[in-house]
């Protein structure tokens, strides 16, 4: 085990409420991160992750990069 701790960033994003297609999810988390001052190579890495796997990975993914309510 690697002791990382998540979410990796300081980052919250409410989720409750937004529509649960993907591709929205994810845009609302990228648009988060630029908004926190996350640079571009951080939020590709990011949408690479997130986007490699089921809906269910997604959400994982979101979760280990940001705090969701």
């Amino acid at each position: 085990m690697s002791g990382q701790t998540y979410p990796v960033t300081n980052v919250t994003v409410r989720l409750v409420g937004t529509d649960g297609n993907a591709f929205a999810l994810l845009g609302k988390v990228r648009q988060a991160l630029r908004r926190a001052g996350y640079d571009a190579g951080f939020i590709e890495q990011f949408t690479k992750e997130a986007m490699a796997g089921s809906y269910d990975e997604l959400l994982a993914c979101i979760m280990r990069y940001v705090n969701v309510k």
